[in-house]
């Protein structure tokens, strides 16, 4: 039997996983195996870290209003329970970043849900 030359199709294939690969160390850049295992490893790696990255910035901006707000003589649950009740969407990043910023701004959005929801339920009760 004569000898087949390959197209380029594999060679195309290869060379895009090396690209992809080209910063890992070792074998896992330079092997074919290793390589498609790695790029497989890595992927998988991203799209769960993706979700643990929301959650763990969530836990973040939780536990700097919790801070703040207790310097404050409130809670957190307190000041979402508040927000809520008041309708007012704010998510939890920018109250986060007032946290760090411009602790001032956050005291005074809190009094001020406060004192609004207590007016609602007087209003409510009567």
């Amino acid at each position: 039997m004569t000898r087949v030359r390959r197209g380029y199709i594999a060679r195309r294939r290869r060379t895009k996983i090396f690209l992809f690969a080209s910063t890992f160390r070792g074998a896992h850049s330079r092997l074919t195996r290793t390589t498609t295992q790695q790029k497989m490893r890595a992927l998988v790696s991203a799209h769960r870290d993706r979700g643990r990255q929301k959650r763990d910035f969530r836990r973040l901006w939780i536990t700097r209003i919790n801070a703040v707000t207790r310097e404050n003589g409130g809670s957190y649950s307190r000041l979402i329970h508040d927000l809520y009740k008041g309708q007012l969407l704010l998510n939890r990043k920018i109250p986060a970043q007032l946290a760090i910023s411009n602790r001032n701004c956050l005291y005074m959005i809190s009094n001020e849900i406060r004192s609004a929801t207590k007016e609602i339920g007087r209003n409510s009760s009567e």
